[in-house]
């Protein structure tokens, strides 16, 4: 009897793991259900638009007055892709924008690294202040300052100099020089975030390696140029990129201070009249 008993008090022990590895594995199965309704619902949100403009990019004009072609285009063409090249201009816009994007993005990579490298190591009066600013430049749209910039760009003198010389002010605008400027002064797009990550970066770093430097009997900026910039070279290169993706993609700076050059920025907000000029020239609607 007390062998039979222990025998059924095994067994129901099997049972009773059984059924939690069930309910375990059913669990499981479960979770990975709701991640893949989640996930394709992500992808989903994300894919269908592009997916989207692709099928439209690729249809004849007909297609897009066609009720029935809704996803899958009727008359295959890549006629739109060379039509769109040609109005922007684009190998020539490219080429203009991306070396524009890397000397802005460049020069206030370059500035910014020695605004923030003083506002962690050094001392001077005013610099709580002074740091307050450019944390306070990073809520302020740059809608608010357009004009004042615009009209210093216009009539651009550095304490009467050159009117002093010349009889009159500098007309920067039609000119990269804004934004060289800008990106110079740290006046830029974003610069304010760039300086506050740099500066939390120096911060990071051990005063050790500086003093080592001092002992070495290296300068301040000597020990800046050959121990802290080595140091900060993935902060630098996620500076620049920031600089240089915000740069390309910038319709603000671009239309209000070069808006007759050939970049992408420009060529996109006219690229609508191109296109219907394009249409009607080949007697299309």
């Amino acid at each position: 009897m007390k062998a039979y008993a222990i025998q059924k008090k095994g067994k129901t022990g099997i049972r009773r793991n059984r059924k939690k590895l069930t309910m375990s594995r059913m669990e499981r199965i479960a979770l990975a259900v709701v991640r893949g309704v989640i996930i394709f619902g992500i992808c989903f949100v994300i894919l269908y638009p592009m997916y989207l403009k692709l099928s439209v990019s690729l249809m004849n004009e007909s297609d897009l007055y066609d009720a029935t072609v809704k996803y899958v285009p009727k008359h295959f063409t890549l006629e739109n892709y060379s039509k769109v090249l040609k109005g922007l201009e684009y190998w020539k816009s490219m080429a203009l924008t991306a070396l524009l994007s890397a000397g802005v993005s460049l020069l206030q990579m370059v500035a910014c690294m020695l605004t923030a490298y003083s506002f962690a190591r050094f001392r001077f009066p005013g610099k709580k202040l002074l740091f307050g600013c450019v944390i306070f430049s990073l809520i302020v749209p740059p809608q608010i300052v357009m004009l004042p910039m615009f009209m210093k760009f216009r009539f651009f003198d550095i304490f009467s100099i050159f009117k002093t010389l010349t009889g009159s002010s500098l007309n920067l605008i039609d000119t990269p020089w804004p934004m060289l400027i800008q990106a110079v002064t740290c006046t830029g797009f974003k610069n304010g975030l760039y300086i506050y990550m740099l500066r939390q970066f120096f911060k990071g770093l051990p005063k050790e390696l500086e003093e080592a430097a001092f002992v070495d009997g290296c300068g301040k900026f000597r020990t800046f140029v050959q121990i802290m910039v080595p140091s900060s070279l993935p902060m630098m290169v996620t500076v620049f990129l920031f600089g240089f993706v915000w740069q390309w993609t910038d319709s603000f700076y671009t239309n209000m201070y070069i808006p007759k050059a050939s970049l992408l920025a420009n060529k996109l907000n006219s690229l609508a009249t191109v296109m219907h000029q394009q249409y009607s020239d080949m007697g299309g609607t």
